[in-house]
């Protein structure tokens, strides 16, 4: 048997275990714009940019998450029949994907095998008529795999990597006045909505309203685990 075999059946393992250890945290890109009036009882509710995902129940399990975080700020639901104060605006979706090319070596692998902190530089682009609603990619990201300087016996692999982002914006209802602005945006190798979007909110309410005018890098740890 080769050393290169010997050497590969001694990394994979070690591989698997280092994107397991890696994925567990979701680190998003939240910016935020806000003249927030102090919560006091305020109503308000929840509606999607889009028409037809109101009511569905897809999105209601998202604006449940979002009524759930501004209830906890000391605003309040609007009742049935009742005019809110506030409305809440929300749309979210993810990309279809953008392919990716990596040098896996056998030796000096760097850092957690590749995984960096998804976290600076990158370029992309804005697209519509994605998955969700829209969303491309966002200037500011480094793709999810970079090698250290490469080993022995090198061999090339492909993934994909999708970028999510959800949009929130708070008005008065009887005005229209914007009082909020948030955006925020992760790159993942998962475009599982159901994954995404409460992460996205999560770190969209991490330290809400935030600091107008601020960017920050928002790093929502995974769900405890259950006892067995």
């Amino acid at each position: 048997m080769s050393r290169f075999v010997n050497v590969l059946r001694a990394t994979v393992p070690l591989l698997l275990l280092g994107i397991t250890a890696c994925a567990q945290n979701f680190d998003a890109r939240v910016s935020r714009f806000q003249q927030m009036p102090a919560a006091q009882g305020q109503t308000f509710t929840v509606r999607s940019d889009d028409p037809q995902l109101n009511g569905g129940l897809e999105f209601g399990s998202y604006a449940q998450l979002v009524a759930g975080k501004l209830t906890s700020l000391g605003f309040r639901p609007a009742a049935a029949g009742e005019t809110p104060s506030l409305v809440v605006k929300m749309a979210y979706g993810v990309d279809r994907g953008r392919e990716k090319v990596r040098t896996v070596p056998t030796a000096n692998m760097g850092r957690c095998w590749g995984y960096y902190d998804p976290w600076c530089g990158g370029f992309g682009y804005w697209g519509h008529g994605l998955r969700g609603r829209y969303y491309g990619y966002y200037p500011g990201f480094y793709d999810p795999f970079l090698f250290g300087p490469g080993g022995l016996h090198d061999s090339v692999e492909s993934y994909t990597v999708f970028t999510s982002q959800l949009d929130l914006r708070i008005e008065r209802a009887g005005s229209g006045e914007r009082v909020f602005e948030g955006k925020a945006q992760a790159q993942s190798l998962n475009n599982n909505l159901g994954y995404l979007v409460p992460n996205l909110i999560e770190a969209m309410f991490t330290g809400f309203p935030g600091n107008n005018g601020e960017t920050v890098k928002i790093t929502v740890p995974p769900p405890p685990k259950r006892a067995r």
